[in-house]
């Protein structure tokens, strides 16, 4: 199953559990081809084909998918060695029913990439070597033990060794590049998925604060009257109450609650005006002050440098993936630097760029040009610390970073400037997509 971590995101996982519905059905279509092709050859052309042997094989598949029905049901998830149990036994019923066919004789013996390709994309990569070994012993038995190839009676039909060699080479490949490259493609494509899933949480997260935003403020504007009208009862009540009594003493108090009720309520409209229209847009360098704010605690010194050439800032729209992705990479930054973050940015008429630079390890060199896949992190866990060797993370931070920035029309390169270290992240917009001065 799909593992998380502790905050909910993802573990890059090696497989995923297919549904029983899904692997009774492909055997259900084998189980039906198998069929039909075994009494078309038999009666359709009239060849001499091991009938009983023929479907008592079949019967056999039959059987178990009727077993597995019954017994556990088709919306059961089973685990991987289950499932490469049951791929194992379609392959071997194959290769049975092959050998009382022609062998690699037989056209159908393709079908021996079948099984190895669902397990290349649904199992984990032990699997699927085992299978596909298992698929290239039954092709090798099969080129030198089989009955004849069912064939008229009176034309016999002679296949050249060298042909029958060919066709055993031409399915050992066939098995080796299906087992490892559909193998890769499915695990990629798992990890993109778990990735992107990351993403979606990450994003949902930031909408939720920002609506946490207008509900308080609609909150506040929604108790403003009754507030304001039980402070003027009160006063009312303070005007014709004895002086030192009791009720006065009441009133006194129910007057300094409303106060206190009316600032609580004055915070809460300001958390709904800094995502409000008015300040939806800012310029470049407000931004970056912003979003690197809440990480000026870690005790690194974040340096802003703006280079003027084409007038004032451009500006952007304070979206939520902006703000999120900028200030991945800054925190990033922030994290592993030494002791200086360097955020630069400059615009001319065409182009807004952002560079952040901090004075750590750097990214490692062999996976510069991977930075920004998922699963992919360079850096160690603590640079100065005693599992500096050691990777830390997921390299799902980078990834949401990069996924987010590029949807607001950016362009990311991740380099080293120096040769111990020094990582640079260099962003870049064309200006007619972000700027909204």
């Amino acid at each position: 199953m799909t593992m998380t971590q502790a905050d909910g995101l993802p573990l890059p996982s090696t497989w995923r559990p297919l549904r029983l519905q899904t692997l009774v059905l492909l055997r259900w279509l084998a189980v039906g081809g198998q069929t039909i092709g075994v009494l078309f050859v038999a009666f359709g052309l009239g060849f001499p084909v091991p009938l009983l042997p023929c479907f008592l094989l079949i019967a056999i598949s039959a059987g178990l998918n009727l077993w597995l029905v019954l017994k556990i049901g088709v919306s059961h998830r089973p685990s991987s060695r289950s499932t490469a149990r049951q791929i194992v036994f379609d392959l071997c019923q194959l290769g049975g029913l092959l050998a009382l066919t022609g062998g690699l004789e037989n056209p159908f013996s393709l079908l021996l990439l079948a099984p190895v390709s669902v397990s290349a994309t649904t199992l984990p990569q032990r699997a699927t070597f085992l299978i596909a070994l298992l698929a290239a012993v039954i092709a090798s038995i099969l080129s030198v033990w089989h009955l004849p190839l069912p064939w008229a009676p009176n034309d016999r039909i002679v296949f050249n060794r060298v042909y029958i060699i060919g066709i055993w080479v031409s399915i050992v490949c066939g098995v080796v590049f299906v087992s490892a490259y559909t193998n890769r493609v499915a695990h990629d494509a798992r990890q993109i998925a778990d990735a992107l899933a990351a993403t979606e949480l990450a994003l949902s997260r930031k909408e939720q604060l920002s609506a946490l935003d207008g509900l308080a403020a609609a909150a506040a504007h929604e108790l403003g009257t009754p507030l304001s009208t039980i402070a003027l009862a009160a006063k009312e009540m303070r005007a014709e109450a004895e002086p030192g009594s009791d009720l006065a003493s009441d009133v006194e108090l129910i007057i300094e609650q409303a106060a206190r009720c009316r600032a609580i309520l004055a915070k809460l409209r300001n958390l709904g005006s800094d995502g409000g229209d008015p300040f939806a847009a800012v310029p470049l360098t407000d931004l970056l002050a912003e979003v690197a704010r809440p990480h000026e605690a870690l005790g690194k010194a974040i340096l802003f440098y703006a280079e003027d050439t084409a007038g004032p800032p451009p500006v952007f729209l304070r979206s939520v993936g902006l703000l999120y992705g900028l200030g991945n990479l800054i925190e990033n930054a922030a994290d592993f630097a030494r002791s200086t973050v360097r955020v630069e940015s400059s615009w001319d008429q065409d182009s807004v760029s952002v560079t952040i630079t901090d004075d750590g390890p750097g990214f490692a060199p062999e996976l510069i040009a991977r930075l920004g896949e998922p699963y992919v992190t360079s850096r160690p866990r603590d640079p100065h610390g005693p599992d500096a060797s050691k990777p830390g993370g997921l390299g799902l931070g980078v990834f949401i970073a990069k996924t987010l920035l590029e949807r607001t029309g950016g362009r990311l390169a991740f380099e080293n400037i120096a040769a111990n270290g020094h990582a640079r992240v260099r962003i870049v917009w064309p200006r007619s997509a972000v700027d909204m001065g």
